[in-house]
């Protein structure tokens, strides 16, 4: 199978392209590099710089390819409250162009990367597809305007068409940026440095962490999936909270963790937990990695946590 993956230097888009590769695909990779990074892509991935919303440049990496996986987006959530219309042009614009390019090469299916952050404060957990979006954030309402447009122009344009909406992904390899890094990776990096763990509010709100391996094995169902306009969660089911992580974290490191809490900053939503039955019945897919497994994991395949004098513990 031929395919192109907008946004294959990020976290995601890399391990996915590296995957799909590794099992003999041939795999085309767009990305502006604001974020990403082509490093450690697989040798046999064809790499493009270039912007989302270059509509020849995407007519011309479009050729012969019959499934686009469309992850290039501005990921931050406090950045995108800083940055409404930059993050509204990159993820609601980008996504236009793509579907544009998409009707006039004549590719067949297209699986947008939605986000879990759509569904904002519940009142019930888990959070299920059919639940109305709580959009807290301008990422958020990003994310459900793609979702719309993905849908509407795949129906007008007789383009198949998925939304995964993704949870807390982590794993070997994630970035860690110096403003807004991702809790996992700048929880471990503070802990096997010394350093102190700030946590926003009482560190008893929860969030789905779903390790980057059980990530690529739903995007890649979802390319065979027989579906069409669905939105699918993909999580690890399971709820856990900061307070949580951290024991688990000094579990598996075998060090104690120095916390420190900022009841004056908000923590975001209390609770998020995803509801992946229908990921199960219309994907074939289940998460396989629990959270210890993948902290370990992250810990012992990713070169910035490793030294000589880190021994750590799965069990």
């Amino acid at each position: 199978m031929q395919v192109l993956i907008t946004g294959g230097a990020g976290f995601i888009g890399k391990a996915l392209a590296n995957r799909l590769a590794a099992q003999g695909h041939h795999v085309r990779v767009l990305d502006d590099l604001s974020s990403g990074d082509p490093e450690n892509l697989d040798p046999r991935v064809i790499f493009t710089r270039g912007d989302v919303r270059d509509v020849p440049k995407l007519w011309s990496l479009l050729q012969g390819v019959e499934c686009v996986y469309h992850l290039a987006a501005r990921v931050s959530v406090p950045e995108s409250i800083l940055f409404p219309l930059q993050y509204n042009d990159v993820n609601v614009g980008g996504t236009v162009s793509m579907m544009e390019a998409i009707r006039t090469v004549g590719v067949r299916r297209l699986i947008l990367a939605s986000s879990g952050t759509v569904y904002g404060e519940q009142t019930t957990q888990p959070l299920h597809e059919d639940m109305r979006p709580n959009p807290q954030v301008p990422y958020a309402v990003t994310k459900i305007a793609a979702e719309h447009y993905v849908f509407t122009l795949g129906r007008l344009y007789n383009i198949e068409t998925l939304a995964l909406r993704i949870f807390n992904a982590y794993g070997p390899g994630q970035p860690l940026p110096v403003s807004y890094p991702p809790v996992i990776p700048h929880f471990l990096r503070q802990l096997l440095g010394g350093g102190s763990l700030v946590v926003h509010g009482d560190g008893r709100q929860t969030r789905d962490f779903v390790f980057i391996d059980d990530v690529v094995d739903a995007l890649i169902a979802a390319s065979e999936a027989v579906a069409d306009r669905q939105i699918i969660n993909v999580g690890s089911g399971q709820e856990t909270s900061l307070n949580e992580l951290i024991s688990i974290m000094e579990k598996v490191t075998g060090k104690k963790a120095h916390v420190i809490y900022n009841p004056q900053q908000s923590g975001g939503v209390s609770r998020m937990r995803a509801d992946i039955s229908r990921a199960r019945n219309l994907l074939d897919w289940k998460p396989r990695i629990s959270l210890q497994e993948g902290i370990y994991r992250t810990l012992t395949e990713d070169n910035r946590f490793l030294s000589g004098q880190q021994l750590f513990s799965l069990s």
